[in-house]
């Protein structure tokens, strides 16, 4: 079972990378770093799932420019600028090859980003925890419970599960060892 679901999250993973190469959307948005995050590259998204697409953006209103001329012709094409916790911070939104794809830009390097922090540690998290946990995850989701919050709920975290993602990204191996053995009776 477990070689069946990895050869399925290999067969959306491929399709993702060759819509992305038909769209060109890293090449085209080489500049502002674009990087896939999220649920399809852990293998753990459900139906419904967007494509994440991470970008550093100094300058939003550029960065909305420069998407609507390259995708702004696509289905759903929406773009939003706000400033969240003082944070300008530009989401893009529209659907290409039946995907709902999302870039979302603020002004950190991609790999600082929340995104892409959740996105290590729930990797850590599923490779240690293995493919019971990742079914949990999924079937949690499917439920309607967004990504951090199954993390947090499966973890037996308390408080905010955005930030208490990030947090266990500084543990030591240890105690990251240790947050994650709270999960076993769900595996």
């Amino acid at each position: 079972m477990v070689q069946a679901e990895d050869e399925a999250g290999n067969a959306v993973l491929r399709e993702v990378r060759q819509l992305l190469r038909e769209l060109r959307i890293l090449e085209l948005l080489a500049e502002y770093h674009p990087r896939l995050a999220g649920t399809v590259p852990l293998g753990i998204q459900v139906e419904g799932s967007d494509l994440d697409i991470i970008c550093e953006v100094q300058g939003p209103r550029r960065f909305t420019a420069e998407a609507r001329c390259h995708f702004g012709q696509l289905e759903g094409f929406n773009a939003v600028t706000r400033t969240v916790g003082g944070v300008v911070r530009t989401k893009i939104n529209f659907v290409a090859g039946g995907w709902p794809i999302e870039l979302f830009g603020q002004p950190l390097p991609t790999e600082k980003q929340n995104a892409w922090l959740h996105m290590q540690v729930e990797e850590r998290i599923l490779k240690l925890l293995g493919p019971g946990f990742a079914e949990k995850i999924r079937s949690l989701k499917s439920g309607g419970m967004k990504t951090e919050p199954a993390f947090a709920k499966l973890l037996k975290l308390e408080g905010d599960p955005y930030e208490e993602m990030l947090s266990l990204g500084r543990l030591n191996p240890e105690e990251f060892n240790a947050v994650c053995r709270r999960a076993q009776p769900y595996i």
